[in-house]
């Protein structure tokens, strides 16, 4: 005599592994995805740095301007408008990166948004962070480009205003230096009113003349594609494995009714 709960069980486990095959599969394909986007990052890394040095200035075409690769811009700085960029860690603590525009036409109003380096959090209750001083005339700045500002997760109050936003305004009254999450490039154009180059500039190595104390030492975007591809052949194999289960429960279901067919005639 056939018993119910007997097939319920076996029923239940075949949709169980059925599931978890589905489900590993699914994700060793989200890692091959990671993979490959990884591998595209590395890829635009090296073709970006492999060009030659590039020099911004008004008229420089936009399709010169690819991420990674190494420019050089001359301008005078605009400290008024410069902005702090908060939850920017360096070695575990906790800081800020400083951009300020670097005004490259004065009748166009054309400048490029630098990132000039790293300065640490103040102790809470200490006032607003020291900011270097800025070097004043004609500066040559040199470094990398990227598309925008990398950003971080925006969190706001519970009571739906964003303090940490950008102004509508730049400079704000009393000579604050605004502190903002993010940095949207469109945004920062219309606070300054500057007409702003569609790249941002990461300032690299120090300047002797200005010995402003900045780190630049700017995280890289991760690039360790065979670590995904690892994790992807783990999932695979996890799927591979439930799916041999799955044949098992399968097979020993199959000589089970086998062989109550065979005994019912006997009984």
């Amino acid at each position: 005599m056939a018993r119910p709960h007997s097939t319920r069980y076996t029923v239940a486990a075949l949709l169980l592994l059925g599931i978890a095959v589905v489900i590993l599969v699914s994700l060793g394909q989200w890692q091959l995805r990671r993979s490959d986007e990884r591998r595209a990052i590395l890829a635009a890394i090296e073709a970006g740095r492999k060009q030659a040095p590039l020099m911004l200035t008004p008229a420089t075409p936009s399709d010169d301007m690819t991420a990674w690769r190494v420019a050089q811009a001359s301008g005078a700085w605009l400290p008024q408008f410069s902005v702090l960029l908060d939850n920017r860690n360096h070695d575990g603590r906790p800081g800020y990166w400083l951009a300020t525009p670097l005004l490259l036409d004065v009748s166009s109003r054309q400048a490029v948004v630098v990132l000039r380096g790293w300065l640490p959090r103040v102790i809470q209750g200490q006032g607003d962070p020291q900011l270097p001083a800025t070097p004043e005339g004609m500066q040559t700045i040199t470094g990398e480009l990227s598309d925008r500002v990398p950003r971080m997760f925006e969190l706001w109050s519970m009571g739906g205003q964003d303090h940490s936003a950008l102004p509508r305004a730049l400079p704000v009254a009393g000579g604050r230096v605004p502190q903002v999450q993010n940095l949207p490039l469109a945004d920062y154009a219309r606070a300054t009113g500057l007409n702003l180059l569609p790249v941002v500039l990461s300032q690299t190595g120090q300047d002797p003349a200005a010995a402003d104390g900045l780190v630049r030492d700017w995280p890289q975007p991760s690039v360790d594609f065979q670590k995904n591809t690892s994790y992807a052949v783990q999932w695979f194999a996890f799927g591979l494995i439930a799916a041999i289960a799955w044949l098992v429960v399968l097979g020993g279901a199959i000589k089970r009714m086998r062989q109550r067919a065979q005994s019912g005639p006997r009984a």
